[in-house]
């Protein structure tokens, strides 16, 4: 039975969590430094043997999913959101925006591993986000007026749009500024919405 439990909930659980998350910080520190770190990477970085960084993490997804940078939140508007759709839209866009300048290099080196195993893996665990249910709460306004079918298509054109492929996109290929790329995506938000509720 306690081989089914995890080891970090198995004994002295108050340390075992602190070194999970030392083990967890040391990979987003190397990961902000543009590394694609490996268990004994962030082992070397947090003090901890490699032995007791593989009881924690088996290899390196685990330890990449573990560390992703995520926003916790349900919402990116603020309490007392606007009632305009175009308004709430880049309210959310440039909220995903500085989450993703913020946590770029830890973001490239997870989505590299999950390219890297997309093609054998079903589990794109590293890649799930919260982006589509962010624009659908910035759409809401609009919900009943578009329709389910249109509704749909709106809100996956955004998620596509606000992305770290995107971005990496205008900043590596056409040579734009981190901040110019986030202008030139918040426009392209901006054009989506207004050719999408203006046509229905």
């Amino acid at each position: 039975m306690s081989s089914q439990v995890p080891y970090v909930k198995r004994g002295r659980t108050g340390q075992k969590e602190r070194t999970q998350l030392a083990l967890m910080e040391a990979a987003r520190q190397l990961m902000s430094e543009g590394a694609t770190p490996t268990v004994e990477d962030a082992a070397a970085k947090a003090g901890v043997s490699r032995a007791t960084a593989y009881r924690y993490f088996p290899d390196q997804r685990a330890l990449l999913i573990a560390s992703y940078p995520i926003i916790e939140t349900p919402s990116l508007l603020p309490a007392e959101p606007p009632a305009d759709v175009a308004e709430r839209v880049r309210l959310v866009a440039r909220g995903l925006l500085d989450s993703i300048v913020a946590n770029e290099m830890a973001l490239r080196s997870q989505l590299r591993i999950s390219l890297d195993e997309s093609a054998t893996s079903p589990d794109l665990s590293l890649r799930k986000g919260r982006r589509v249910k962010w624009f659908e709460d910035a759409l809401a306004p609009v919900r009943t007026e578009l329709g389910p079918r249109a509704f749909r298509r709106l809100t996956l054109a955004l998620a596509a749009v606000v992305s770290l492929e995107v971005l990496i996109w205008l900043v590596d290929l056409a040579g734009l500024s981190r901040r110019g790329a986030v202008e030139q995506i918040v426009w392209t938000t901006e054009q989506i919405v207004r050719s999408a509720t203006t046509s229905s």
